[in-house]
C-alpha cells in the first residue's frame, strides 16, 4: 500500500502476534509522526533483549541470569511446582500473589495439528526436577482449551506413578460475568468445580 521502507516496517510489525495490518500501520505512523519517539532507544532495547535474555536453566522462565529470580528466591516453597505453558503465564499467576511455590514452563502445549508432541515440550526436564522427592504437589495450570487439556491429561497420567499430589486449576465463571452469556463448557466446569460454602 505504501512505498518502500514504510511498507516494509508495517509488514514487519504485522508479523508480531496480536498485531494486525491496521495496528501495524498505526504503530508505524506513530513512530513517523512523533518527533519525540526515541527510535534509537527502541532499537537498542530490542538488540539488548536478544543478547541478554535467556531461559532459566531450572524452570524455563525468562531471565537475564542462568536462574530466574523466582528459582533463586529462598522464600519460595520448593514442595510446590506450578506447570504452565509459557513464561507469560508465570507473570499472570504472580500478579495474583496467591502462589508461593516454584514454576515449570513447558514451552507450549501438546497439539497434534500444529505438530507439537510431548517430546517438543520441557516434560523431560520436569520429570528430572520431580525425581529427587522434594516436590509434594504439581499444579497443572495449562490453558483451558483443547491443547491445554490434552497436555494436562498427558502429564496427569505420567505423574500417577509418582508419590506426588497432582491438581488442576479450577475453571468456570468469571467474576462479574452473566450466566446467560456463559458457554456450555464453562458453565459445566463451574458446576464441576463448585465448593461448599
Amino acid at each position: 500500500m505504501y512505498d518502500g521502507i514504510v511498507q516494509d516496517l508495517i509488514d514487519e510489525f504485522g508479523r508480531l502476534p496480536g498485531i494486525g495490518p491496521k495496528s501495524a500501520q498505526r504503530i508505524t505512523f506513530h513512530i513517523l509522526q512523533t518527533p519525540s519517539f526515541d527510535v534509537a532507544r527502541l532499537a537498542e532495547l530490542l538488540t539488548e533483549v536478544r543478547a541478554r535474555v535467556r531461559f532459566c536453566e531450572v524452570c524455563g522462565n525468562v531471565s537475564e541470569q542462568d536462574r530466574c529470580a523466582i528459582c533463586r528466591d529462598p522464600r519460595r516453597n520448593p514442595e510446590l511446582i506450578c506447570v504452565v505453558e509459557d513464561a507469560k503465564d508465570v507473570a499472570a499467576i504472580e500478579r495474583t500473589r496467591e502462589f508461593h511455590g516454584l514454576y515449570h514452563v513447558l514451552g507450549g502445549a501438546i497439539s497434534p495439528i500444529a505438530g507439537v508432541g510431548p517430546d517438543d515440550l520441557r516434560i523431560a526436564q520436569l520429570m528430572t526436577r520431580l525425581a529427587d522427592g522434594t516436590v509434594q504437589e504439581v499444579i497443572l495450570a495449562t490453558n483451558p482449551n483443547l491443547e491445554g487439556e490434552a497436555t494436562a491429561s498427558y502429564l496427569s497420567r505420567l505423574l500417577t506413578s509418582m508419590d506426588i499430589t497432582v491438581s488442576r486449576l479450577a475453571s468456570g465463571l468469571p467474576v462479574g460475568g452473566d450466566l446467560e452469556y456463559a458457554d456450555e463448557v464453562t458453565l459445566g466446569r463451574a458446576f464441576e468445580g463448585r465448593r461448599r460454602l
